[in-house]
């Protein structure tokens, strides 16, 4: 029996849970696979129930899971609490050794006449960012009257770690490896370009290559068909991510998964909470059933199963069964149903 632990999130991460978990019992049907679900509180929910956005019984419970599945959290209900519910994103990508964060940019037929970038058909590249260093969680970090301070720290093994993780990857793509930093200002990115030379080595089939951040945000829009695995820190990988999901038309189709050394990966939509339309039942599920597509292929190794996803996120996508954001009329369980009744077919 596969155990997949459920944080079912904040204002919109509830319905668009409903829905991705709708989508994987019509996806599993008939299919020889078992799962038990089992929901843990986490983020706003958290703080309501214990006042902590991570507690303890929800970090044993993921680690007791062959996957966790994530909806968006956090929201102004929480702004003022001790405990934001984004510092429990912080603490389980700690806790659960996450340091690689893995994000999909895939402009399929059916998006691209949503993508705001002309000759996207090409465009298919993946951005791998670390994800438990860097600026995030860097010390010293305070705020006095006169000045705030934040610190930016990585060592050389969690540099070495995550690009084991781009380069192995680019080895099932394209076999090219874009490092971005912004080595001619920052200690950090001059390290980051030393020990990625280093990985580098180990893997001769795979071409790498080096891009300032700065140019990296404009070519991500001018002609992003180039790049096949973008690897880079948590900070600059955090802005590129949602820049590159941008690019595809709508935050609300992209997922990602998060994994290390260990057996658990978490599987999460990249996009927030959106409280503005929480409750009206217009959010968009896509995000959240393609997040359940990406556990299915990575943690329970069913590629078929998550074929069958993605032609029927195809097929909705094609036929107009999409939610306002897309420009749609289609609520969030419109398009749910229209999802499955295509893999039903």
């Amino acid at each position: 029996m596969n155990k997949i632990t459920v944080l079912q999130g904040d204002y919109i991460g509830p319905e668009i849970m409903d829905a991705g978990l709708q989508v994987l019992a019509a996806a599993t049907e008939n299919e020889n696979f078992s799962y038990k679900l089992t929901y843990a509180p986490f983020g706003g929910e958290a703080i309501d129930k214990v006042g902590v956005p991570l507690p303890e019984a929800t970090i044993a419970e993921c680690k007791k899971s062959d996957a966790v599945l994530l909806s968006a959290i956090g929201g102004p209900k929480w702004d003022d609490a001790p405990e934001r519910p984004e510092k429990g994103l912080l603490k389980i990508r700690q806790a659960l050794n996450l340091y690689a964060n893995i994000r999909p940019t895939d402009i399929s037929q059916a998006m691209q006449k949503y993508s705001p970038i002309k000759n996207c058909a090409d465009v298919n590249f993946v951005i791998v960012r670390e994800l438990t260093s860097g600026i995030y969680f860097g010390t010293p970090r305070e705020t006095t009257a006169e000045y705030a301070l934040d610190t930016m720290r990585y060592t050389p093994q969690e540099i070495e770690r995550v690009s084991h993780v781009a380069f192995k990857m680019a080895q099932t793509r394209d076999h090219h490896v874009t490092l971005v930093d912004k080595s001619n200002v920052l200690d950090t990115s001059k390290l980051w370009r030393k020990i990625v030379k280093e990985v580098a080595v180990h893997y001769p089939d795979v071409k790498v290559d080096f891009c300032y951040v700065d140019a990296m945000s404009m070519k991500l829009i001018s002609n992003p068909s180039q790049f096949d695995v973008i690897l880079t820190e948590n900070l600059f990988g955090d802005i590129l991510s949602d820049e590159a999901a941008e690019i595809t038309g709508s935050l609300g189709s992209i997922p990602s998964m998060s994994s290390g050394d260990g057996q658990v990966a978490l599987y999460e939509p990249i996009h927030g909470s959106a409280p503005d339309i929480a409750g009206k039942g217009i959010a968009n599920p896509f995000s959240m059933i393609n997040s359940v597509k990406m556990m299915m292929k990575n943690s329970f190794n069913r590629a078929d199963i998550a074929e069958k996803i993605e032609t029927a996120v195809n097929a909705a996508v094609a036929n107009g069964i999409v939610t306002p954001d897309l420009n749609g009329t289609s609520n969030t369980q419109t398009v749910t149903d229209y999802v499955i009744n295509e893999m039903r077919k």
